[in-house]
């Protein structure tokens, strides 16, 4: 299998600085090396522009939207580049926005945009909705292009809404303890299809299945935002409040084995890491590394 490696070093749109070091602390903890030995052919295409977010007092409900948009087009232009390449594109966050990103990036290629979202939130928040002010919190709603969504952001690439509801399933999501009133109603109205933690962590490769069957056919990308992981098992999130609930790294890999060798999937983009917190338990990055890997290993070696 070939497998092209692209960082996005951003937390534009996260809650603080940190997420961005995520790139660099993958390949660190042997990212390129494991896929390598995984027996695929691994092209390592860098990293695009370093953003870091900032207090953003002008506009403190959508916090650096300007640089969350440039970072999206510009992730959109690569991806796109690489998916007609051929092979998987591992996208390497950075904020949950690149989500974003590889669907407006499938648009581009004229493919209709499809996701499994693997991720403990349904990141269904817009500016009006929430006053966080983090945009790595609201990327699905952009890309649905709620009416309530920063337009700087949802048509950023002029294609609003990149993203369909009947092509978004999220597998993984605590609807009673990780979401808002408003996202719950989001959900229902959009009849959003949706695979919960417990499914996941109960048969992580069943819960995959199903939440493979609940989307219409054709080519699909996943995103990974890491938050979805117990935290007392991998302390590596952004987000800290996952301890004691959601799947183990070993479960996750179970799952990612079933979505990543399905011959439909292009690639998979994954958000939310703080290498700070990760140095908690130097074993916990390296051991989400293994896993990637062994979703990605081959049978071509």
């Amino acid at each position: 299998m070939r497998v092209i490696v692209l960082g996005v070093p951003s937390s534009a749109g996260a809650y603080c600085v940190g997420v961005e070091r995520a790139p660099a602390a993958l390949r660190e903890a042997g990212l390129i090396e494991a896929l390598r030995a995984a027996g695929n052919e691994v092209v390592d295409a860098g990293d695009l522009t370093t953003r870091r977010w900032f207090p953003d007092h002008e506009s403190p409900y959508a916090q650096n939207l300007n640089d969350e948009a440039a970072a999206m087009v510009e992730l959109s232009a690569a991806a796109a580049e690489r998916f007609a390449a051929g092979g998987r594109l591992l996208v390497l966050g950075g904020s949950c926005t690149v989500a974003f990103g590889m669907c407006a990036a499938m648009a581009q290629l004229e493919q209709t945009p499809r996701i499994v979202y693997i991720d403990r939130h349904f990141d269904l928040n817009t500016p009006s909705s929430t006053k966080e002010g983090s945009l790595s919190w609201m990327g699905v709603a952009h890309a649905l292009a709620l009416d309530t969504a920063a337009i700087e952001l949802s048509n950023a690439t002029g294609h609003a809404p990149v993203l369909h509801p009947s092509n978004l399933v999220y597998l993984g999501v605590d609807p009673a303890g990780a979401a808002t009133d408003w996202e719950r109603e989001r959900v229902a109205d959009l009849g959003l299809a949706l695979v919960d933690q417990t499914a996941l962590c109960g048969d992580p490769q069943a819960a995959a299945r199903q939440a493979r069957s609940r989307m219409t056919s054709g080519p699909f990308v996943v995103h990974l935002d890491v938050d979805v992981l117990d935290f007392l098992d991998a302390p590596i999130a952004e987000n800290v409040n996952g301890r004691n609930s959601g799947p183990t790294i070993d479960q996750l890999e179970c799952a990612l084995l079933e979505l990543l060798q399905a011959p439909d999937c292009w690639g998979m983009s994954i958000a939310q890491l703080d290498p700070a917190h990760a140095a908690s338990d130097p074993t916990a990055i390296p051991r989400l590394v293994s896993a990637i890997a062994a979703a990605l290993t081959t049978d071509e070696r």
